[in-house]
């Protein structure tokens, strides 16, 4: 089932990226050093994180902010009642940060809160002043709460490993973009593959169902470092490894700020996935 995007909480003129993946690919990791990326090209950034982990953005703001279903809770649900400095934090490079947040475990909709973030934003007018959103959306789930992001993006892009389970998982998102792109503009940009010295899996499956890498994030040592130290990784101390990442950021950013054409993407069923990764 389709539920129709309320006209008032339309995005408007910025570029709106999503990016999913598995569970613990690394898609915050991924947002935030592309979110820099973007500010490092001139543009100004809005990330918006939907776990109720609320993790998505600690590396910019070196904290973990506030939710919007927090702060609409201690306003008893009042949104005229909150101002833009409740719930948008300035990281690394003036990179705006969000955190959605999300309904206790096993209670609503992550969609409801997603919705609810994108409307305070163009009533504080935020968005008017942005040229480029970035979800970081939760893992794994590709419900219609969880998928919201996808009717605000013009672009979904997957992380994902040379392993597979990511794979897998890579395959039933591709999936669920599909869905949502019968309804709105959402197409799907491309893969990331990260943590992976290899990517002879991932080429695999890219070149059997019409996927395209982006953009290639070895499993550098320096990317771990960066998380314990609360940090991007252009903010971290140059060396080669750092180097290679951030060339990897900017390549990327650069090339979906030029457009990207949309890939004819043909996701395998599940058994046929099945047979289809690994070695004979």
């Amino acid at each position: 089932m389709q539920v129709q995007l309320d006209p008032d909480v339309r995005i408007g003129g910025a570029k709106v990226f999503a990016v999913y993946g598995k569970g613990g690919i690394g898609k915050s990791t991924t947002s935030s050093n592309l979110s820099v990326a973007f500010s490092k090209l001139g543009q100004r950034v809005v990330q918006i994180g939907c776990d109720p982990k609320h993790d998505s953005t600690f590396t910019l703001t070196k904290c973990l902010v506030p939710t919007v279903i927090d702060v609409l809770e201690s306003v008893d649900f009042h949104p005229e009642e909150l101002r833009l400095d409740d719930f948008v934090y300035e990281g690394y490079n003036g990179v705006m940060c969000v955190e959605a947040g999300g309904p206790p475990a096993g209670t609503g909709c992550g969609g409801y809160v997603v919705g609810q973030t994108v409307k305070l934003l163009k009533q504080h007018h935020l968005l008017e002043d942005t040229d480029v959103v970035v979800f970081d959306v939760l893992g794994d789930v590709v419900c219609g709460g969880f998928a919201a992001p996808l009717q605000h993006a013009d672009r979904a892009l997957i992380v994902t490993a040379n392993d597979f389970d990511s794979i897998f998982a890579m395959n039933r998102i591709a999936t669920a973009i599909l869905a949502k792109a019968k309804n709105y503009k959402v197409r799907i940009g491309g893969v990331i593959a990260n943590r992976s010295a290899e990517t002879d899996q991932i080429d695999r499956f890219n070149d059997a169902v019409g996927l395209k890498t982006m953009a290639h994030l070895p499993n550098l040592d320096v990317i771990r470092r960066s998380r314990l130290k609360k940090a991007t990784l252009f903010e971290m101390d140059p060396d080669p490894d750092v180097e290679l990442a951030q060339q990897q950021y900017l390549q990327l950013a650069s090339a979906l700020l030029a457009g990207t054409d949309p890939l004819e993407v043909s996701p395998m069923r599940d058994r046929d996935l099945f047979d289809f990764l690994g070695f004979d």
